[in-house]
């Protein structure tokens, strides 16, 4: 595969070592603690995804993934300075400028290699529990970061510190995590400086009035406290963002 026909969809850095990143990559129980959410079908989509069509080469420090539709992803590992530079690299297929067109798979990746990198350098060896809701709009409901009255902060830049009270209820602090066109990304002290991520996804055919998806990951919140956050949340987005029909 030549240069030319390689995109890098993701490129962060992680302030961790790049052995403790790689282990992070290769070991489905450390995986379970950034990719995707809490399911009953997590376990089943990491052996799927990371063992039985992924391949690793520690030399290198590359997880090839098999190919799909046309084209392969891959992360490649490299040290910088003291922590480790992860880019996610696409290989076939025609170059797409995605910073301005929601695609599930480029989208998740980006979520997932920041919970990474929330997990690693914030929450080593810590269990997290997550809610995750996504669904279209109802006509008159704007998208999920408007409607959550998050207002001036989808606009504050990565590592700036912000105060809200997301509409679901409670008030939040923390910082700005990171940004994209589509993503916020905050940091939630009140949830075990856990992470908030609200994804507008605009309109499509699929969304004739815009929706999103929100991604809550908490860490140290009694089981109490954890299943009044969900019930609230839940309640409070499916009033708004109400699942298609079968």
């Amino acid at each position: 595969m030549n240069e030319a026909s390689k995109q890098v969809v993701v490129d962060i850095t992680i302030a961790a070592p790049i052995e403790t990143v790689w282990d992070a990559l290769r070991d489905p129980a450390q995986i379970e603690q950034w990719f995707g959410w809490d399911a009953e079908s997590l376990a089943e989509e990491i052996k799927f995804i990371f063992v039985d069509h992924a391949t690793g080469d520690p030399a290198r420090r590359v997880v090839q993934f098999g190919e799909w539709e046309g084209s392969a992803d891959a992360i490649e590992l490299t040290e910088d300075g003291f922590g480790t530079r992860l880019r996610l690299v696409r290989s076939g297929g025609a170059p797409i400028d995605w910073t301005g067109v929601y695609e599930d798979i480029s989208q998740g990746w980006i979520n997932f290699f920041q919970q990474l990198r929330l997990m690693l350098e914030r929450h080593p060896g810590e269990r997290r529990h997550t809610v995750y809701l996504s669904g279209p709009s109802k006509a008159g409901i704007g998208e999920p970061s408007a409607e959550l009255g998050l207002g001036e902060t989808v606009s504050l830049p990565a590592g700036a510190p912000y105060a809200a009270a997301p509409s679901p209820g409670g008030s939040a602090s923390g910082q700005v995590w990171y940004q994209t066109h589509f993503q916020t990304a905050l940091t939630v002290e009140q949830w075990g400086n856990g992470l908030l991520v609200v994804t507008d996804m605009g309109v499509s055919p699929k969304r004739p009035h815009g929706g999103g998806s929100i991604l809550l990951t908490t860490y140290g919140l009694s089981d109490a406290d954890f299943a009044a956050l969900e019930e609230r949340w839940t309640a409070w987005w499916s009033a708004r963002y109400p699942k298609p029909a079968e």
